[in-house]
């Protein structure tokens, strides 16, 4: 009988060890949560900028402040955002449209957002703006079916504005121009004709124009 027992303890010490085992296993849920989310932002960053940039990172939080339980999810458009502009606004032109394609496709129901910020904004620009030329680069615009699914552009310190010919791209895009709101602070070196300060040029969070777009885009989704 003791011989039995001896025999029987490791089976019941590994019976209760799979016992406890399974119970501290969370059950699976039945079905995996939505990948896509309910809005998504693609973001392009200013030249140089770490991450989204200040006023890029700003824009994102004062959005997502105002979008209540819906789910946000940010795509930094990946491009060298550099001063050899020649070669960092297509890349970031072509990353920017293929990303508003995929999303499109993988995620049909997902509102999107594109944002851009100086360079950033040039990226935007680019991918809704109607054809002709402008300055030393011709926009090419994302098929016309992606625009329904492009609930809002904001863009800051577009240099679009500054270029002879140019202009807001709210007025410039037959696509996307009621639904984009483009911000240029008085005096931005980059965007207001004429313009001489740096400084308006990165105090977009601090003079309330991100504010202003994060109302826009909200009012849009």
């Amino acid at each position: 009988m003791r011989h039995l027992r001896g025999r029987r303890l490791p089976y019941l010490l590994g019976a209760a060890l799979s016992t406890a085992a399974a119970l501290a296993v969370p059950a699976v849920p039945a079905a995996a949560a939505d990948p896509c989310p309910d809005i998504e932002v693609i973001a392009a960053r200013s030249t140089n900028a770490a991450g989204l940039g200040d006023t890029g990172q700003a824009f994102v939080d004062a959005l997502r402040s105002k979008v209540g339980g819906r789910s946000l999810t940010v795509y930094s458009v990946n491009y060298p955002a550099s001063l050899d502009f020649d070669n960092s606004i297509p890349v970031g032109t072509a990353d920017a449209a293929r990303r508003v394609q995929w999303m499109a496709d993988t995620c049909p129901d997902t509102k999107l957002v594109l944002s851009g910020v100086s360079q950033g904004a040039r990226v935007i620009d680019l991918i809704t703006m109607d054809p002709p030329p402008l300055g030393q680069w011709t926009p090419t615009p994302m098929p016309a079916q992606l625009a329904d699914h492009v609930a809002a552009v904001a863009v800051f310190g577009n240099p679009a504005g500054n270029i002879p010919g140019g202009g807001s791209l709210a007025t410039m895009s037959s696509l996307y121009g009621a639904k984009t709101i483009d911000l240029c602070a008085p005096d931005d070196m980059y965007c207001w004709p004429g313009g001489q300060s740096f400084l308006a040029h990165v105090a977009y969070v601090q003079n309330g124009m991100v504010g202003q777009a994060a109302d826009f885009v909200a009012g849009r989704l």
